[in-house]
């Protein structure tokens, strides 16, 4: 079996998450955070690059201004920052929208890029997504994301429910889901982590409901 080439994208840990209305609600924010931090230093212990993206937003916004506190990198996270990372600014969801991002991987040959950040129900749904169709291999962190609380007028879904869908529905064809645990025993073993697939997902899907 072909070893993974990945490189880490770390994907907004930013001050807007830690406080404020876009406060992660689910995993705890500090424990999401804490895994976070684990996976760039396996990322560094292993030579994995590593990308660290921030979401820039016009001077004046509410949220994300270039420049104010939310747009900063936790400092947890700049602790454990070094200057051979990769930083870039976003402006879109994905990470790879505008940002030039995928032709820089491919040039390191990376074929897996290992999401974690936030928010789950967001930035990291689309990078997961739009992954796909640039022809790489995805894999996203359970516990080292989160997702919020969201109420609009189609509903209302609390934050553990929704990333627990989301994690089922990227494992279901997108992305392959792991905990951080997961994640490093995988880079130490230069092995990929195990991938579902849609119609198995749905077979199992009907079978748990009696259809």
């Amino acid at each position: 079996m072909t070893s993974p080439r990945r490189a880490l994208v770390v994907v907004d840990v930013q001050q807007e998450y830690f406080s404020g209305p876009l406060t992660i609600q689910h995993p705890a924010p500090e424990d999401a955070l804490a895994n976070v931090v684990r996976a760039v230093e396996t990322a560094r212990a292993h030579d994995v690059p590593i990308v660290l993206v921030q979401h820039a937003m016009p001077a004046g916004a509410p949220i994300f201004a270039a420049g104010s506190p939310g747009f900063d990198l936790h400092p947890d996270l700049l602790a454990v920052t070094d200057p051979r990372d990769e930083r870039i600014s976003k402006s879109f969801g994905s990470v790879f929208a505008g940002t030039g991002l995928a032709d820089r991987l491919r040039e390191r040959e990376v074929d897996t890029v290992t999401i974690v950040g936030f928010m789950t129900n967001n930035c990291d749904l689309a990078s997961a997504v739009e992954a796909e169709g640039l022809g790489f291999s995805a894999e996203v962190l359970s516990d080292a994301s989160g997702a919020i609380d969201l109420d609009n007028a189609v509903g209302h879904v609390p934050a553990a429910v929704l990333h627990e869908t989301l994690m089922v529905l990227l494992h279901s064809n997108f992305a392959a889901v792991a905990t951080t645990q997961q994640w490093v025993e995988a880079v130490a073993g230069a092995q990929p982590l195990p991938l579902d697939n849609l119609v198995d997902s749905a077979v199992r899907g009907r079978a748990r409901v009696g259809g």
